[in-house]
Parts: C-alpha cells; sequence; structure tokens
C-alpha cells in the first residue's frame, strides 16, 4: 500500500506552517543584528554605508540562501510529501549507499543545532528586560523557561500547538509594524536591496569573515524549514514565506534605520528591543519571549522526528518512542529529551549571556547545508538531471555555504567548538551503530527451508515429551529470501533447547524509503503450521512488531488459513480462547571469531551504544512480556575429531 501524503495547500494550512516551520529563523532578528554590531570596527557601529551593506548581506541571504536554495529547489526533493536531510538520503541510498557518512553528519549537525537554539533565543529574549529592569536574574528565568519546555514535552504539546500559527502571526506582524516605524524616518534604507552593497561591504570592511559569520546566523532554520515538509505541505511553506520574509526585512531594515538615525550605538545594544518605544518594551519582551519558546518546542519536535526517521535507516540505535497525542506524526523519544535538556541547561550556566552563545551558534548547520547540498547533487544525478544544470548549481551553493563555514570557523576556539564536539559524539554513535549492523551481518550463514527442515520442525511441534513454549511462536528473522533463514534459528529451535509449539512464525520486516507504505507477504511452509511473513512498514511507520502480528494473523484467520484458539484443554471454556504468543529474538555475541582490529573497535562500540541505549524488545517495539531473547556465537565453530585433537595437542604444548 504505498500512498502520497502530500498536504494540501489551506489557509490552515498556512497559518500552521507559520506556526512551525518559521520560529527558529523568525526569531533571528532577536540577535542578527546585534552579533553584527559586536563584529564591526570600533566607532563604526553607525556607519550608514557599513549598515547598509550588513543589511543588503542579510536580505541577499535570505534571498539566495534561504528562498532560491530551500523554498524553491530544495522542497521538491521531497519523498512521498515528506522532507528533511534524512528523507533526502532515503530517496538516493538503494544507489549510494555510502552517502550515509553524508546523512549522518547532517543530521548530527541539526540535532547539534537543535539543542544549542532553546538557549540562544529564549536567553535573547529575556534579555531585552535589562534596560527595563537592570538586575532582573536572566539565567535563572531561562533555565527556568527552557526545564519547564522539556518537562512537559511527555505530556505533548497538541493542545497547545494550535495556538502557534495566530501567535507567530502576531510575532511577524509586530515586528513588520516595528520596522516600518522606523523605515518611514529614513527611506534610503532600501538600497540595501543592491547587492553592490553586500559585495563592496564583504570587499572593503576589515574581518569581514568574521562578520559573515554573524550575517550568516539570519537564515540557520533554512535546514529546520525543510525537516518540516511533510508536517506543512510545499505550497503551505511557499505562500506563509512571502509573508514571513517581508516581514522579516521589513523588522532588519527598521532596525538598520534606527541605528544609522540613532547617533551613538554601542556593541552591546539590542537593535531589536531599543527600537521599540517604551511602553511598548515590555509588550515586546514578552511576545519575542513566546516566540522563543514556538521555536524552541519547533526544533525539539523537529529532533524527535529526525531520530525517529534515522531509527528507521538503521543508523541510530531503535530507542523508546511515545505518542503522547492522537495527532499524526507527532512522538516523543524521552532519551533524545533529556539528554537534550541537559546539554541546553549545560550550555547555559556555562555561557551566561547570549553574546556568548553567538559564538557557539551556526558553525554546526553551515556543516548540514553543505551536506544536504551534496545529497541534492546525488538526487540531481539519480534523477539524470543534466549536468550542465546540476554541477554549477550545487557549486554555486557549495561556494557560499563553505564560506559561512569558514567565516564560522572563526568562532572555534570561543565557542564554537561546543556543537561540533556534540555532533561528533553523535556522529559516533550513528557510524558504530550503522557499521556495527553490517558486521553482523557479514557473518551471518543461512539455511535452506527445504523439506528436511520443515519435516524436523513438525516433529518437535508433534513431541508432548518437550515442554510447549507457546501456541504462537513468532521468530524474529532477517533474511531477506523467504526460502531462508538464518542459522542462529536453526540452533534455537534445534541445537539448544528445542522449542516445541503448535504454530511456528517467521516474521521479517523491512522498513522502506517510502514514508508510509505498509505490505505484507505470506509463505506457508507447512499448512495452518508453519508461516513466513515478510512485512514492508514504511521507515515514518517504524517498527510495532506485535501490534503487525496481531493485525496480520487475524486477517489469515478470517482466511481460514490458519487457528488461533488456545490448544491448551483448560482453556476451551475461557472467556478469552485465543492462544497465547511468545516472540522469540536470537541475538548474536562476539565469541570465536577473528577479525581485524578496525572491525573489532567498531563491533565493541556498537555493542556499547545498544547496551546503553536501547535492548531487542524495545527495537521491535515487542510487549516485553511476551518476548524472549537468546544469545547464540557470532559465529558457529563445529570441530572435527582431527582438529579437537590439534587443539589439545596446542594446549598440552604451551603447559
Amino acid at each position: 500500500m504505498k500512498e502520497n501524503h502530500k498536504v494540501p495547500f489551506s489557509a490552515l494550512g498556512v497559518v500552521l506552517a507559520i506556526g512551525i516551520v518559521f520560529g527558529d529563523i523568525g526569531t533571528s532578528p532577536l540577535y542578527v543584528m546585534r552579533a553584527i554590531l559586536n563584529t564591526l570596527p570600533a566607532g563604526q557601529h553607525n556607519h550608514a554605508e557599513y549598515i547598509l551593506g550588513a543589511i543588503s548581506c542579510v536580505i541577499w541571504t535570505l534571498t539566495i540562501q534561504t528562498t532560491l536554495k530551500y523554498v524553491i529547489i530544495t522542497l521538491r526533493a521531497d519523498n512521498k510529501g515528506e522532507g528533511g536531510i534524512l528523507s533526502l538520503y532515503a530517496l538516493i541510498r538503494q544507489k549510494y549507499r555510502w552517502a550515509y557518512i553524508l546523512a549522518g553528519i547532517g543530521a548530527a549537525t541539526l540535532l547539534a543545532d537543535g539543542i544549542i537554539t532553546p538557549a540562544m533565543t529564549v536567553m535573547s529574549a529575556v534579555e531585552g528586560l535589562q534596560p527595563i529592569a537592570p538586575h532582573i536574574p536572566v539565567i535563572p528565568i531561562t533555565v527556568a523557561i527552557v526545564l519547564i519546555l522539556f518537562l512537559v514535552q511527555p505530556f505533548g504539546t497538541g493542545s497547545l500547538g494550535r495556538y502557534f500559527g495566530p501567535l507567530m502571526i502576531i510575532w511577524f506582524t509586530m515586528m513588520a509594524v516595528m520596522g516600518l516605524s522606523q523605515v518611514v524616518h529614513d527611506l534610503s534604507v532600501f538600497r540595501a536591496f543592491n547587492p553592490m552593497y553586500a559585495i563592496r561591504f564583504l570587499i572593503e570592511v576589515p574581518q569581514a569573515m568574521i562578520i559573515l559569520g554573524a550575517i550568516f546566523l539570519c537564515t540557520t532554520g533554512a535546514e529546520a524549514l525543510y525537516s518540516d515538509l511533510g508536517h506543512c505541505g510545499l505550497k503551505n511553506i511557499r505562500i506563509s514565506w512571502i509573508y514571513v520574509k517581508a516581514a522579516l526585512i521589513l523588522n532588519y531594515l527598521g532596525q538598520a534605520a534606527w541605528i544609522i538615525n540613532s547617533g551613538h550605538v554601542t556593541p552591546d545594544v539590542n537593535p531589536f528591543f531599543s527600537m521599540m518605544p517604551e511602553w511598548f518594551r515590555l509588550t515586546g519582551v514578552i511576545m519575542a519571549t513566546v516566540a522563543a519558546i514556538i521555536a524552541s518546542q519547533a526544533l525539539i519536535s523537529g529532533s524527535f522526528t529526525v531520530i525517529s526517521e534515522a531509527i528507521s535507516l538503521n543508523i541510530w540505535p531503535n530507542v523508546k518512542i511515545q505518542y503522547p497525542t492522537d495527532i499524526k506524526g507527532q512522538l516523543y523519544i524521552p532519551s533524545i529529551n533529556y539528554m537534550m535538556m541537559v546539554l541546553c541547561l549545560i550550555i547555559i550556566l556555562t555561557m551566561q549571556s547570549s553574546m556568548k552563545l553567538e559564538a557557539a551558534y551556526g558553525l554546526a548547520i553551515t556543516l548540514s547545508m553543505l551536506m544536504t547540498s551534496a545529497l541534492l547533487f546525488l538526487y540531481f544525478m539519480k534523477k539524470k538531471r543534466p549536468l550542465w544544470f546540476t554541477i554549477p548549481l550545487t557549486l554555486f551553493f557549495v561556494i557560499i555555504e563553505l564560506s559561512f563555514f569558514f567565516a564560522n570557523m572563526q568562532k572555534f576556539a570561543h565557542g564554537g567548538f561546543i556543537p561540533i564536539i556534540i555532533a561528533g559524539v553523535l556522529l559516533l554513535l550513528m557510524y558504530s551503530w550503522y557499521n556495527g549492523r553490517r558486521i553482523k551481518r557479514h557473518y551471518t550463514v543461512y539455511d535452506q527451508v527445504d523439506e528436511h527442515y520443515v519435516s524436523q520442525l513438525l516433529k518437535i511441534s508433534d513431541d508432548t515429551t518437550i515442554p510447549k513454549a507457546a501456541t504462537h511462536l513468532v521468530y524474529i528473522v532477517k533474511a531477506n529470501n523467504k526460502n531462508f533463514l538464518e542459522s542462529k534459528i536453526a540452533y534455537s529451535l534445534f541445537k539448544r533447547t528445542p522449542k516445541r509449539a503448535d504454530t511456528y512464525w517467521f516474521v521479517r520486516i523491512k522498513r522502506t524509503d517510502e514514508p508510509y507504505e505498509f505490505s505484507y507477504e505470506t509463505t506457508i511452509y507447512a499448512p495452518k503450521k508453519i508461516f513466513r511473513v515478510n512485512i514492508r512498514a514504511g521507515f515514518k511507520l517504524g517498527i510495532h512488531t506485535d501490534k503487525y502480528v496481531n493485525l496480520i494473523t487475524n486477517e489469515l484467520e478470517r482466511l481460514g488459513l490458519v487457528d488461533l484458539t488456545s490448544r491448551y484443554p483448560s482453556m476451551q471454556d475461557a472467556k478469552e480462547k485465543r492462544g497465547d504468543f511468545k516472540f522469540m529474538i536470537v541475538d548474536r555475541i562476539f565469541r570465536n571469531v577473528h577479525m581485524n582490529p578496525s572491525r573489532q573497535i567498531i563491533l565493541g562500540c556498537y555493542n556499547l551504544v545498544k547496551r546503553l541505549t536501547t535492548s531487542d524488545t524495545q527495537m521491535y517495539d515487542i510487549d516485553p512480556s511476551l518476548a524472549v531473547v537468546e544469545t547464540v556465537p557470532l559465529r558457529q565453530v563445529d570441530h572435527t575429531e582431527e582438529q579437537l585433537k590439534d587443539l589439545l595437542n596446542q594446549a598440552n604444548e604451551a603447559e
């Protein structure tokens, strides 16, 4: 069942997009101009040509990077309506499997950015109160807001989400009005639309590379914009971006007009709040705080979505996922939520001010944008787009993003190392998990399910001297070919303790690159006794083994292919006549295997990550009361009599 889950265009969809998609980029005026002022040469903070040049850079960055690259081009690279760097990877991984490295770097840096954003936006908003109340405790208030934000995640934000759109519309309208109130006094700021001001600014201003790092902050939410494609829809995002971009540019122009005409401006002044009338400033700070909370919520939810997709693409451990509301697509991942909360609080308490956070902000997201450009090129290649189009276009964006990357590298020693370290640790987890699974697959041996195999299984089923394991015994298998099973299954069924059951099920779940696909194929090895079920589940649906098995077995019973009732005589008159199910997971452990040191290290990291983050029961989302996990050696070694004698002689010689 393959469906296209694209969100249709509607007025409500536009409002929803404004509330969900543009929170990060919509709060950037809180700190972009202050960051630019902080990097301008001393005594030049209200130099008209410099300010117009900086605003011109902001306008054209929003136009080229956000509008052209993401809104016009990248949003078209959707996977059945879903967007984001991992959805883009899912579109190309069959042809470019090695590109998981690019996708992993992009996802890790996007998550690192999501950790810093709540600290950055909330603290910038709260600091707006300082001119009104100089002694206000900014850090405790910021910590309290961020703490509440993360602690409410388990309860879901569905009931609050309906207000995000209207509140963000008020926020963008407020920014546009505040900007216009300054622009009407100095219409000359509209000269900033001329790109020559931006070019001249970057050539003439000393330390232009450092300033470019501050300018980049205006587009940091563009990558998150692509990730929210599946929630809001292409047309809704594009239409709402027209309004959002106009409001942003008007506000930036207003800040420029205020700076140019305000006389002496110091680097620590925040033009966003300073240009507000005194009577409105408290309202402005409250609205900025609300917008910062909404932006942070969107990034936290986005982080959950990224991890969910990473799990489905086998580049992240299958950690526990909860669904706190009935709203489609809303999920909650406890381990990620509390990891982000702890790191965010550490960053707030360490940096102590949003000006210091500016140094840590932006570096990671430039890497994510570069990875998106590289994956987009591979996507164009797969789609057989002409090289005369794809190569110049990719080079154009890569050159711009490399410029921003090297500009942001100036921040590395001043705090930029923080998101890079976080992203590096996340990438190591992804790399170890992905390659650890590949190594284990490399050592997998398969048995053919032939007449002998089936006959042996039927004999065990009829042998009443063997204690019954369950009425229905379900083995989780990974073999692609329906006529083969991993040798570890036979080891569990025959060599270990024989497993007697009335019905045997061998279930394989394959996660597909299409977000919401769900289909299955049934192979009957022995009528009403032994079944093989191959399930295809889209990466947005995830793995829910016991639910899928329950759904499919009920359908097979309806078709008369299986009897699900209990075989225990004492249960024949019971109200619940359905037979018991037991799910068997056979895990292979590292033993009696010789491999090169690099593989040993990767496999060791894989096992460590698995122990720390998840369990086999969680990976397959099985009710723990129904699951049994068995371990077998990664490779089984059967020695001949001669080999055993040689081993014994070697042991004696060693003594």
